[in-house]
């Protein structure tokens, strides 16, 4: 996109988030209905965290890559929702350049990062189903460590490129982001300088973050089912399928909410429908994550009773 740059432009310092709506009863309902949500997600993650680290049982790769998975939502929701709800309640809706490209990089990064560690948990089911008597050997305690540890690594250093471009851009047009936060594609509109460059690298990331780790996830999928359609017995292929289920559904979850928002909104669509989508990946999905695995999985629920009787015991 070419912005022209005129003589009399001043460079831009700070940006106008303009969130939902100005009506002071609709933003009393979404604070709360927000805060709600966010208290959900932070305290479900930490939940599954504390359960994970004081049971020794649930020391094992899956619940490790859980962990990763859980500290990530809660750093991924708290760089987005808190501001949001000063934006909501307060009407601060103002933010500098610096903090609003310091917050697209945080959302970028954990976006990224949780496309790898889904892929990085789909490999670990399918080693668990489709070779399970290689699975101690194969997934070893340093492997766990590396993978996790390149998976963030990886991502961070990938969107701090783009992070690099955007920061070179000069903002000297209308500050005003019809958003919720700090997004890609609002920030470069808002140039007023050549973003080609740094669209065609954005997007050349996002896609090898976001597709190969698909693909991956869909490949290992594909050979986890046809292992399991090779059991016998019924009661075989539910156990087997139970303990991917929570995964699989976690996927489904994240990259729908994915395709919602990048795919299915046209060009005519309104702001605010763009905005709702953005709400399913920013808020909806970090909260759903712990109590899909919480529902859906045995060995947390039996972890939280063992938790919830010794402090019972405790008590009495």
């Amino acid at each position: 996109m070419v912005r022209p740059s005129g003589e009399n432009q001043t460079a831009i310092v700070e940006f106008v988030l303009q969130g939902f709506s100005s009506i002071w009863q609709l933003n009393i309902c979404l604070f709360i209905m927000f805060l709600v949500f966010y208290t959900l997600t932070v305290s479900g993650n930490i939940l599954i965290i504390l359960l994970v680290l004081f049971n020794h049982h649930l020391h094992t790769p899956m619940y490790f890559f859980l962990v990763n998975l859980a500290f990530l939502e809660i750093w991924y929701t708290t760089n987005i929702v808190p501001r949001m709800l000063l934006l909501i309640i307060a009407g601060q809706k103002t933010i500098s350049v610096a903090g609003c490209l310091t917050q697209f990089y945080f959302f970028g990064s954990l976006a990224a990062t949780e496309c790898l560690l889904l892929a990085v948990m789909s490999y670990d089911r399918y080693v668990a189903i489709c070779q399970p008597l290689h699975y101690p050997s194969l997934m070893t305690g340093p492997l766990c460590i590396k993978l996790a540890a390149s998976s963030w690594l990886c991502c961070f250093l990938l969107t701090a490129i783009t992070m690099v471009l955007l920061s070179r851009l000069s903002f000297c047009g209308p500050n005003e982001i019809d958003h919720f936060f700090c997004d890609f594609t609002p920030l470069v509109h808002l140039s007023c300088m050549d973003t080609s460059l740094t669209e065609t690298i954005a997007f050349a990331t996002s896609s090898a973050v976001t597709l190969v780790p698909f693909f991956l996830i869909t490949a290992s999928y594909s050979c986890i089912l046809i292992a399991i359609l090779r059991i016998p017995s019924g009661t075989g292929r539910r156990k087997a399928f139970s303990t991917c289920s929570s995964h699989l559904t976690v996927v489904t979850v994240f990259y729908g909410t994915l395709i919602a928002t990048y795919l299915v909104p046209s060009a005519n669509s309104s702001q605010l429908v763009r905005k709702g989508f953005s709400l399913l990946y920013t808020i909806l999905t970090p909260m759903f994550n712990p109590i899909i695995y919480g529902l859906r999985n045995r060995e947390i629920h039996e972890a939280l009773k063992r938790c919830l009787s010794t402090k019972s015991g405790f008590l009495k």
